[in-house]
């Protein structure tokens, strides 16, 4: 993909849920171990999730294992934790779903602060002065550092578990 268009040889293909398939003759055939991971028709799930723009480009939203459903409504971290970057109180940030009885999921934020820490209540009200009201957090976990990728991604699966509510 070159600016949400294929490259010459690449056909992509959106699923009902969103996921994007890519197909084309230089895409990895196997893993290491022998096994492969392409369909029966050639297709290449990628484990994200993307639609079509009015001109014709493909948006990706982000991982599918990434977005947060919280009482039916789609949140996806990475604008949480862009809202939530812009707080003075805030060095980083990271934010994911945790499983809710009532909502399904409840967005959770790990803060890294910068210097006196934020408070849930300032975070809250300052995410949903860009956000809807379902994206900010409804819980704060406040941490010296997020578990990062040698490339500088947070690694979601190691952030701590919250207690169980």
């Amino acid at each position: 993909m070159y600016d949400g268009r294929p490259l010459d040889g690449v056909e992509v293909q959106l699923e009902p849920d969103g996921e994007v398939l890519l197909r084309c003759p230089m895409q990895l055939r196997c893993y290491r171990d022998g096994s492969s991971p392409v369909d029966a028709h050639g297709w290449l799930h990628t484990g994200d999730a993307g639609s079509w723009l009015p001109d014709g480009r493909l948006h990706v939203s982000g991982r599918t294992g990434d977005l947060i459903i919280t009482g039916g409504e789609n949140v996806w971290p990475e604008p949480v934790e862009a809202a939530l970057t812009t707080h003075p109180a805030v060095a980083e940030a990271a934010v994911a779903g945790v499983a809710d009885a009532e909502w399904g999921q409840r967005v959770v934020a790990w803060v890294v602060p910068a210097g006196t820490p934020p408070t849930l209540t300032e975070l809250r009200a300052h995410v949903t002065a860009t956000l809807p009201a379902f994206c900010a957090p409804k819980e704060l976990h406040l941490v010296e550092s997020l578990p990062r990728t040698a490339l500088g991604k947070v690694r979601r699966n190691l952030l701590a578990p919250p207690t169980p509510h």
